[in-house]
């Protein structure tokens, strides 16, 4: 234990290589593609925060923005789109390796209605929603107790039936399941179980477009790879995801990937720390103001994944992802401003704390970060729930030092 509000622990599985093969650059390259048939494609931006970088006294600050993508305000929907594609390409007979928007809809007259049903805190829902309208199916969204009125009504603005239950995130996901299987609708979750092993596998790939995105700009901007790579958790897809990727293309020199999850949903800090080959996962209410990352039962997909690439497993309190949020919203010099959501900024917050807290040392140095080091982050969301956005930037919210 580092602290009382920051614990970590170093995987002591690194030898342990297991299969990523399924998230290689080959398989990057084609969902590219698929995403890019979308009109609304467009590559979201990745930041170079050189300024806060001298700041930080680090080499390099590099922030992929998801904020911008496809509209939505999130990541997820690279994932739901790309699986529901797959699913839709099966049903119809298409060749899974190049569909295309214009596929997909074309085969809209030969499958009729499909129903596509799913659990969320807010922004997979979302993407999932609008995909599915996008396509002119139809789809039902369950949300956990607690979840934003504002991010129901976004899923629901996609033709989607959506409703927020009196459950906590994992038992909406079996809520949804439940329904699946007595209604014969599709399940597009992105976690998975055993029995449930392939549309999470296809929305895994799915988030494998942005991590494309900064390996190819970084590439033809001729600019040094990162040295670390810091991804939220929830389930644990986007990080194992983004971390598979990274593993296949830089496999000749390993980036340290740490991922990062709220201190009071910690599943993957758990079953790391157990390291006893077994999942460990956290019950109850899960509260966090980290939505996207409240989640208590890891995606045993991800978690392979992660088990034999990540250099190690942080967790951190709800004043760390708001510290992330100010800092992105304030930048200092000539950077950019970026609007990140709690989720979003989780990690950043977290190494702006571990590099400025004199008590957070030991981590610091645990992360072997210095002067040569480079940063890179993932703004998974912005400010999918603008009320407490604003709560947290302008009045302060969720401070350190709040009573």
């Amino acid at each position: 234990m580092i602290n009382k509000d920051f614990r970590s622990v170093v995987n002591k599985n690194l030898d342990k290589k297991y299969n990523i093969d399924f998230l290689s650059l080959e398989t990057a390259r084609k969902i590219v593609n698929f995403h890019q048939s979308f009109p609304v494609y467009q590559k979201t931006p990745l930041w170079h925060l050189d300024d806060l970088a001298k700041d930080l006294n680090v080499e390099k600050v590099y922030v992929k923005d998801e904020s911008y993508r496809f509209d939505l305000n999130a990541f997820k929907v690279l994932g739901g789109s790309y699986a529901i594609g797959q699913v839709i390409a099966q049903k119809a007979g298409l060749d899974a390796d190049n569909i295309s928007f214009e596929a997909l809809k074309d085969a809209k007259a030969k499958l009729g209605d499909l129903t596509f049903v799913t659990a969320t805190d807010g922004n997979h829902g979302r993407g999932l929603a609008w995909s599915a309208n996008q396509l002119e199916y139809k789809s039902v969204v369950y949300m956990p107790k607690g979840s934003a009125i504002e991010r129901r009504d976004n899923i629901k603005a996609e033709n989607s039936e959506c409703t927020i239950t009196d459950m906590n995130y994992d038992d909406a996901v079996r809520l949804a399941n439940q329904m699946a299987q007595e209604k014969g609708w599709v399940m597009v979750q992105d976690t998975a179980w055993e029995g449930y092993e392939e549309i999470p596998t296809w929305i895994m790939q799915g988030y494998m477009s942005l991590a494309y995105e900064i390996y190819d700009e970084l590439n033809k901007e001729k600019d040094k790879r990162p040295t670390h790579i810091f991804l939220q958790a929830g389930v644990g897809s986007l990080a194992a995801a983004i971390c598979g990727f990274f593993a296949n293309v830089y496999q000749d020199n390993l980036v340290k990937i740490i991922v990062v999850e709220p201190s009071t949903v910690d599943c993957i800090y758990q079953t790391a720390k157990a390291n006893d080959g077994k999942l460990h996962n956290v019950t109850g209410d899960l509260d966090t103001i980290m939505a996207g990352l409240a989640c208590g039962e890891p995606n045993p997909i991800g978690w392979n994944v992660l088990n034999s690439y990540a250099y190690s497993f942080v967790t951190c309190p709800d004043y760390a992802a708001a510290d992330g949020m100010r800092v992105l919203a304030n930048p200092l010099g000539n950077d950019n401003k970026i609007v990140s959501g709690e989720s979003g900024a989780a990690p950043f917050g977290c190494v702006i704390n571990v590099i400025k807290d004199n008590d957070l040392v030991a981590l610091k140095e645990e992360m072997g970060i210095d002067e040569k080091s480079r940063l890179l982050f993932i703004n998974s969301e912005g400010d999918t729930d603008k009320e407490n956005y604003r709560n947290v930037v302008w009045y302060g919210k969720y401070s350190k030092f709040e009573k």
